[in-house]
């Protein structure tokens, strides 16, 4: 099969209403060619139906979609030259393999000939040769989902939309087909827009993330950006897990950050930001990057010293959870090749440190 060459895929101002409700409230996104662009958030904020409208199915109520800087939000699905996949794969169960692959070039009218050549190409990639003549009903879910995945690509389309095309694999199995599309779309060259609420399958396939809440847009980055510098809690929360102190900032100079929580704690962070002095905000650090030491601890900026309350093995992790004062939490990972022989107990006293470059300072809840 010919490598595609990824088309320009732009939304600018792109709402969508159903009678006085918005769903999907101006949001502008591009993938560029070539590129795995997933839109995150939980249900219902808006990214299966700002997918449905890159894909025709639904019209935007304003805005415009071009794709390659043609616009296509008056097209038809047909027209579009798009590969979707959805969470249900629709095969047909009174047609083989091969018959499934090629319903969609025999309706286009492509030759007897080319139609086979072509789903046979297409079930190669998807490392699905022998099984042509095999049905629907003898495959195994992973074998199924790449014979939906074939059917996508034997258009040699541009622009490839999936809408949760694992939700129905079994954990270990939605592992290895994330990797294998991830390396499909990077060797055919597809532009691809992923909708998704599972944050682990984002950071693995997407180069780009929309992190989408209430029908808008909150944040756009690389995966890495995303993880390491969100720009709310929402973000943060969201991808991966945080832990979450109220502050304010003191000061700004020299690249670093000054804060002070209402508690009295000083914390300092070095992780650009947009915000100003005197600014509330919240302090985010991620488990991983707390530091655990027995017995209290001076007063020192990024250090707190509080109670531990209890703890959870979680094989290669020791998750512990510490109370400060006026209650707040923090919950701390520590790989068990660190955490050693003196492990934290119930009821101990310890400290926790972490550095400048691991606080985020991120938009209040």
């Amino acid at each position: 099969m010919a490598t595609s060459n990824g088309a320009d895929v732009c939304l600018t101002g792109i709402c969508r209403s159903y009678g006085d409700v918005q769903v999907v409230r101006d949001v502008n996104l591009k993938a560029s060619g070539g590129e795995i662009l997933a839109l995150l958030g939980p249900s219902g904020c808006g990214k299966t139906t700002t997918l449905r409208m890159v894909a025709g199915l639904v019209q935007p109520s304003a805005g415009d979609i071009t794709i390659d800087g043609a616009s296509v939000t008056g097209l038809p699905v047909h027209r579009r030259n798009l590969g979707m996949l959805f969470q249900n794969y629709a095969l047909f169960p009174h047609l083989t393999v091969l018959e499934n692959v090629a319903f969609g070039l025999s309706m286009r009218g492509v030759s007897r000939a080319e139609t086979a050549e072509r789903a046979r190409q297409a079930l190669a990639l998807v490392r699905l040769t022998g099984f042509e003549d095999r049905m629907p009903a003898a495959l195994s879910g992973g074998q199924q989902q790449r014979v939906a995945m074939a059917r996508a690509i034997v258009y040699r389309p541009r622009v490839l939309l999936l809408d949760e095309p694992f939700g129905a694999l079994d954990k270990k199995l939605r592992e290895e087909m994330q990797i294998e599309l991830r390396q499909l779309c990077n060797e055919l060259g597809l532009t691809t827009i992923l909708v998704t609420h599972d944050q682990e399958e984002a950071l693995i396939l997407a180069d780009q993330i929309a992190v989408m809440r209430g029908g808008r847009i909150e944040q756009v980055a690389a995966a890495r950006v995303i993880y390491e510098r969100p720009v709310s809690h929402f973000v943060a929360d969201f991808i991966g897990t945080s832990n979450f102190l109220p502050a304010a900032i003191v000061e700004k100079m020299g690249g670093r950050t000054v804060l002070k929580s209402p508690q009295g704690a000083i914390f300092v962070s070095t992780v650009p930001n947009d915000f100003s002095a005197q600014d509330r905000v919240a302090v985010a650090i991620r488990p991983e990057s707390v530091r655990l030491t027995a017995g209290s601890a001076p007063a020192a900026a990024n250090t707190l010293s509080g109670t531990i309350r209890r703890s959870l093995f979680k094989g290669q992790i020791l998750s512990i959870w510490m109370e400060f004062a006026a209650g707040a939490e923090l919950v701390v990972s520590v790989p068990i090749e660190e955490a050693g022989a003196r492990s934290p107990e119930p009821g101990e006293t310890w400290t926790a440190r972490w550095s400048e470059e691991r606080t985020l300072v991120v938009r209040e809840q």
